[in-house]
């Protein structure tokens, strides 16, 4: 694993695979290893590139709120640290947030952009109200890994998995303090004035079953990037793991 310094943060990121350079970005959760599986995949035709930005278990910084800004500085510098020119990225829910913020300020370090269950943040009250329910529930664990998997997944998944599959969910998603910088973050995002600068070729995908971040808000961002092309799945917010490979078959056929 290499890391770089941006500011007051250590931000580690690991490579591997071959071809043109592909970056994964995390959203709310542990970090670039919630990509692991599909990063494996994803290896066999490209150079994968996984950070762990401020937020994520692994980056050390000084504790203060994140920012989209400090987020997409950080994304930047592991991209010009890794010396592989400009990069196709792909960013889940949080992490599509700050890929297109990237795309938007950094266009010659992108050259395709997948935004998956991602949101502009700007005027949606039900994405703030129900971001700002896990830190009402942050001094009681259990219910907020429940109202995490409620949210994250589709009843046909929690269904799928039975009992046993959902508890061995809960106790994957705590309430850490880096747990609770990035929803905070997520209940003040607000990306709608860089759309329209996004010139990167595009590919929003939506997830048609998504209780956290619904799918309107995927057919929002394919109308305010031009030129953007469009794909829906049908699955909870958490379509890497419902949905693996669609998720991988779609983002290759994109890229060709």
């Amino acid at each position: 694993m290499t890391s770089v310094t941006v500011g007051d943060a250590t931000i580690p990121y690991r490579v591997y695979g071959s071809g043109p350079g592909l970056v994964l970005v995390h959203g709310t959760g542990r970090g670039s290893a919630t990509w692991d599986a599909l990063g494996e995949r994803f290896a066999e035709r490209h150079t994968v590139v996984l950070p762990d930005l401020s937020g994520s278990d692994l980056a050390v910084d000084d504790g203060a709120p994140l920012t989209v800004e400090m987020l997409v500085g950080q994304l930047a510098a592991v991209v010009e640290d890794a010396g592989l020119g400009a990069v196709d990225v792909v960013g889940h829910s949080l992490g599509a947030v700050v890929a297109m913020a990237f795309a938007a300020t950094r266009p010659e370090l992108v050259r395709r952009l997948v935004p998956l269950a991602g949101w502009t943040g700007q005027g949606d009250e039900y994405v703030r109200h129900t971001m700002e329910q896990f830190h009402s529930l942050a001094d009681r664990p259990e219910a907020f890994a429940r109202y995490a998997m409620l949210t994250a997944f589709s009843p046909g998944y929690l269904n799928a998995i039975g009992a046993e599959g959902t508890d061995e969910l809960a106790r994957g998603f705590v309430p850490t303090p880096e747990r609770l910088r990035q929803f905070e973050l997520n209940t003040r995002t607000d990306i709608e004035g860089l759309l329209p600068r996004i010139t990167a070729r595009t590919l929003v995908i939506g997830c048609t079953e998504d209780a956290l971040v619904p799918v309107g808000n995927s057919r929002r961002l394919h109308a305010g990037i031009r030129g953007s092309e469009y794909a829906e799945l049908e699955c909870g917010h958490v379509a890497r793991v419902e949905k693996p490979g669609e998720v991988v078959a779609l983002v290759e056929g994109f890229l060709g």
